[in-house]
């Protein structure tokens, strides 16, 4: 599922919801809305079966299988709340869990040539992902909900940023091109690579971009869509993760630290901004844990399901 950044300098109110059946119109091919629900519901079935099935192994079932019996006739809402609340002690406790282990060398990207590297080095459109033309006739607040909308269902992270904020994001994108960002690991903090091309933000893990450089597989890309700028001041942004990698909490701190160091950032930022760009030998690591241990950007992302 998809997590919708709410950068402290974009401030887009939603005023008016967009059904799902509205959204078919603006995007190209099917959206299968009902295959979704429906995979959701297989699921919940089979997780129902197999709790009545433990139920039933209960010693105690027996004794009460009429009273059981009855209140699943009755009111079956009532039991199946009942139900789960019986597994729930059963759940581990997302807090208690133990972070990530640091990533390992992957494979590099495979060496793409011909015309399908030309494809691939042409820069993305909106119009690839939506009909432009009717996106131009929906206000900045049906557009943001669209948008969000259509990224619910998928794995990524998105954001509609303001003409002005990205004008001066993409000026620090020009003359800070490579970055570093601490991500949180089980022993420690694991350093993610980023690096801007255009208007696309490409990261990978340190450990891959030491072994493979330009060919280091991508764990995040953030791409940035400018064909609304003009007319309705704002740029859509869609963050697309690899799963094998990254969790969506994981992706969305990533993002979240390129708001911190590229939109408005403070003047401790800027400056390591500047020390890594300019006096690479002057660097240390530990000043960027130190900045994200001043905030507490995991404790704002909504936590995994």
């Amino acid at each position: 599922m998809a997590n919708f950044i709410a950068y402290k300098s974009i401030n887009i109110l939603v005023s008016k919801s967009i059904k799902p059946s509205r959204l078919g119109s603006f995007l190209f091919g099917q959206k299968r809305f009902g295959l979704e629900n429906r995979q959701f519901f297989l699921m919940s079935s089979a997780t129902d079966k197999e709790e009545m099935d433990e139920l039933k192994n209960n010693p105690y079932y027996a004794k009460y299988a009429d009273k059981i019996a009855k209140l699943q006739k009755t009111s079956p809402e009532e039991f199946l709340s009942k139900l789960e609340a019986t597994e729930k002690p059963k759940q581990p406790n997302p807090a208690k869990e133990v972070g990530k282990d640091f990533s390992l060398p992957t494979k590099p990207k495979p060496e793409v040539t011909g015309s399908k590297a030309s494809l691939l080095a042409k820069e993305k459109t909106l119009d690839s992902i939506m009909k432009l033309d009717l996106l131009r006739e929906k206000t900045k607040d049906e557009i943001s909900e669209i948008w969000k909308l259509h990224h619910s269902s998928l794995d990524a992270v998105c954001a509609v940023i303001p003409a002005d904020v990205w004008e001066e994001m993409r000026e620090r994108f020009t003359k800070h091109k490579t970055f570093l960002f601490p991500l949180p690991r089980k022993d420690g903090y694991e350093f993610i690579v980023v690096q801007f091309l255009g208007k696309s933000a490409h990261f990978t893990t340190l450990i891959n971009f030491q072994a493979y450089q330009e060919n280091a597989p991508e764990c995040l890309t953030l791409d940035h869509y400018t064909e609304l700028i003009e007319d309705k001041k704002i740029v859509l942004m869609v963050g697309r993760y690899d799963t094998n990698m990254l969790t969506i909490q994981e992706a969305q701190c990533l993002a979240n630290q390129v708001e911190m160091y590229y939109c408005a950032p403070s003047e401790e930022k800027r400056a390591l901004l500047d020390i890594f760009t300019n006096s690479p030998s002057n660097f240390k690591h530990a000043d960027l844990i130190n900045q994200l241990e001043k905030i507490d950007l995991l404790a704002a992302i909504p936590k995994k399901n």
